[in-house]
């Protein structure tokens, strides 16, 4: 119970570092209540230009990947392995993302998590990390709105989290899954409406 406690925590506190309050501080724009009103990449793009955009992303990859490197080296110093250290650096995960999207510090109204997805997977397995990078970015090029890759990238993370470590991290991706429908769920209405920024309208915006 104390490790579950401290792996959520750590990972709660890294989820809160967010590269869009850091770029918009440095570029004087309120990201998270201009544009669409989300404080990820993908706004950060939308007003800023890609250069910003990236580098927002690059921030919430590096703080989900930071976190759990970390609790690795916790739990392998106290000796916890095996599936009980997968099933722990997955719960880290779930609280990075919980993190992410309702941070203490922009009064639990953050982001959608999907850059630090990235981040996750990148440190937890990097044939997992392969296989969703590359369905994200098939997806998102096929139909041209990033919230179609993501959905898929989150089936794809669910499916082989199944089939490397079995069915009590792919629960805790269920639920990660759960979380991110929920907040596309505008994104998913807009698109439907054909009002969704389209990816391809973000890399011709000026930087």
């Amino acid at each position: 119970m104390v490790s579950v406690l401290i792996v959520s925590l750590v990972g709660y506190l890294f989820g809160c570092i967010h590269g869009s309050q850091i770029v918009g501080k440095y570029k004087k724009t309120d990201i998270k209540n201009t544009g669409v009103k989300n404080s990820g990449a993908s706004n950060t793009a939308i007003l800023l230009g890609w250069r910003s955009g990236i580098l927002v992303a690059l921030i919430d990859i590096l703080k989900a990947t930071l976190s759990i490197l970390l609790v690795l080296y916790l739990l392998e110093s106290q000796g916890i392995d095996g599936p009980a250290q997968t099933l722990l650096v997955y719960i880290n995960a779930l609280f990075i993302i919980v993190g992410h999207n309702y941070p203490i510090t922009m009064k639990f109204s953050g982001g959608k998590g999907t850059a630090s997805l990235v981040g996750v997977l990148l440190a937890i397995d990097w044939k997992i990390a392969l296989i969703g990078i590359a369905i994200l970015l098939l997806f998102t090029l096929a139909t041209d709105y990033l919230v179609v890759g993501v959905l898929f990238m989150y089936f794809s993370f669910l499916v082989t989290t199944y089939l490397f470590f079995g069915i009590e991290p792919t629960m805790v991706v269920v639920l990660l899954s759960v979380m991110s429908i929920m907040k596309h769920m505008e994104n998913y209405k807009r698109m439907i409406n054909k009002e969704e920024t389209r990816v391809s309208s973000m890399f011709r915006k000026e930087p």
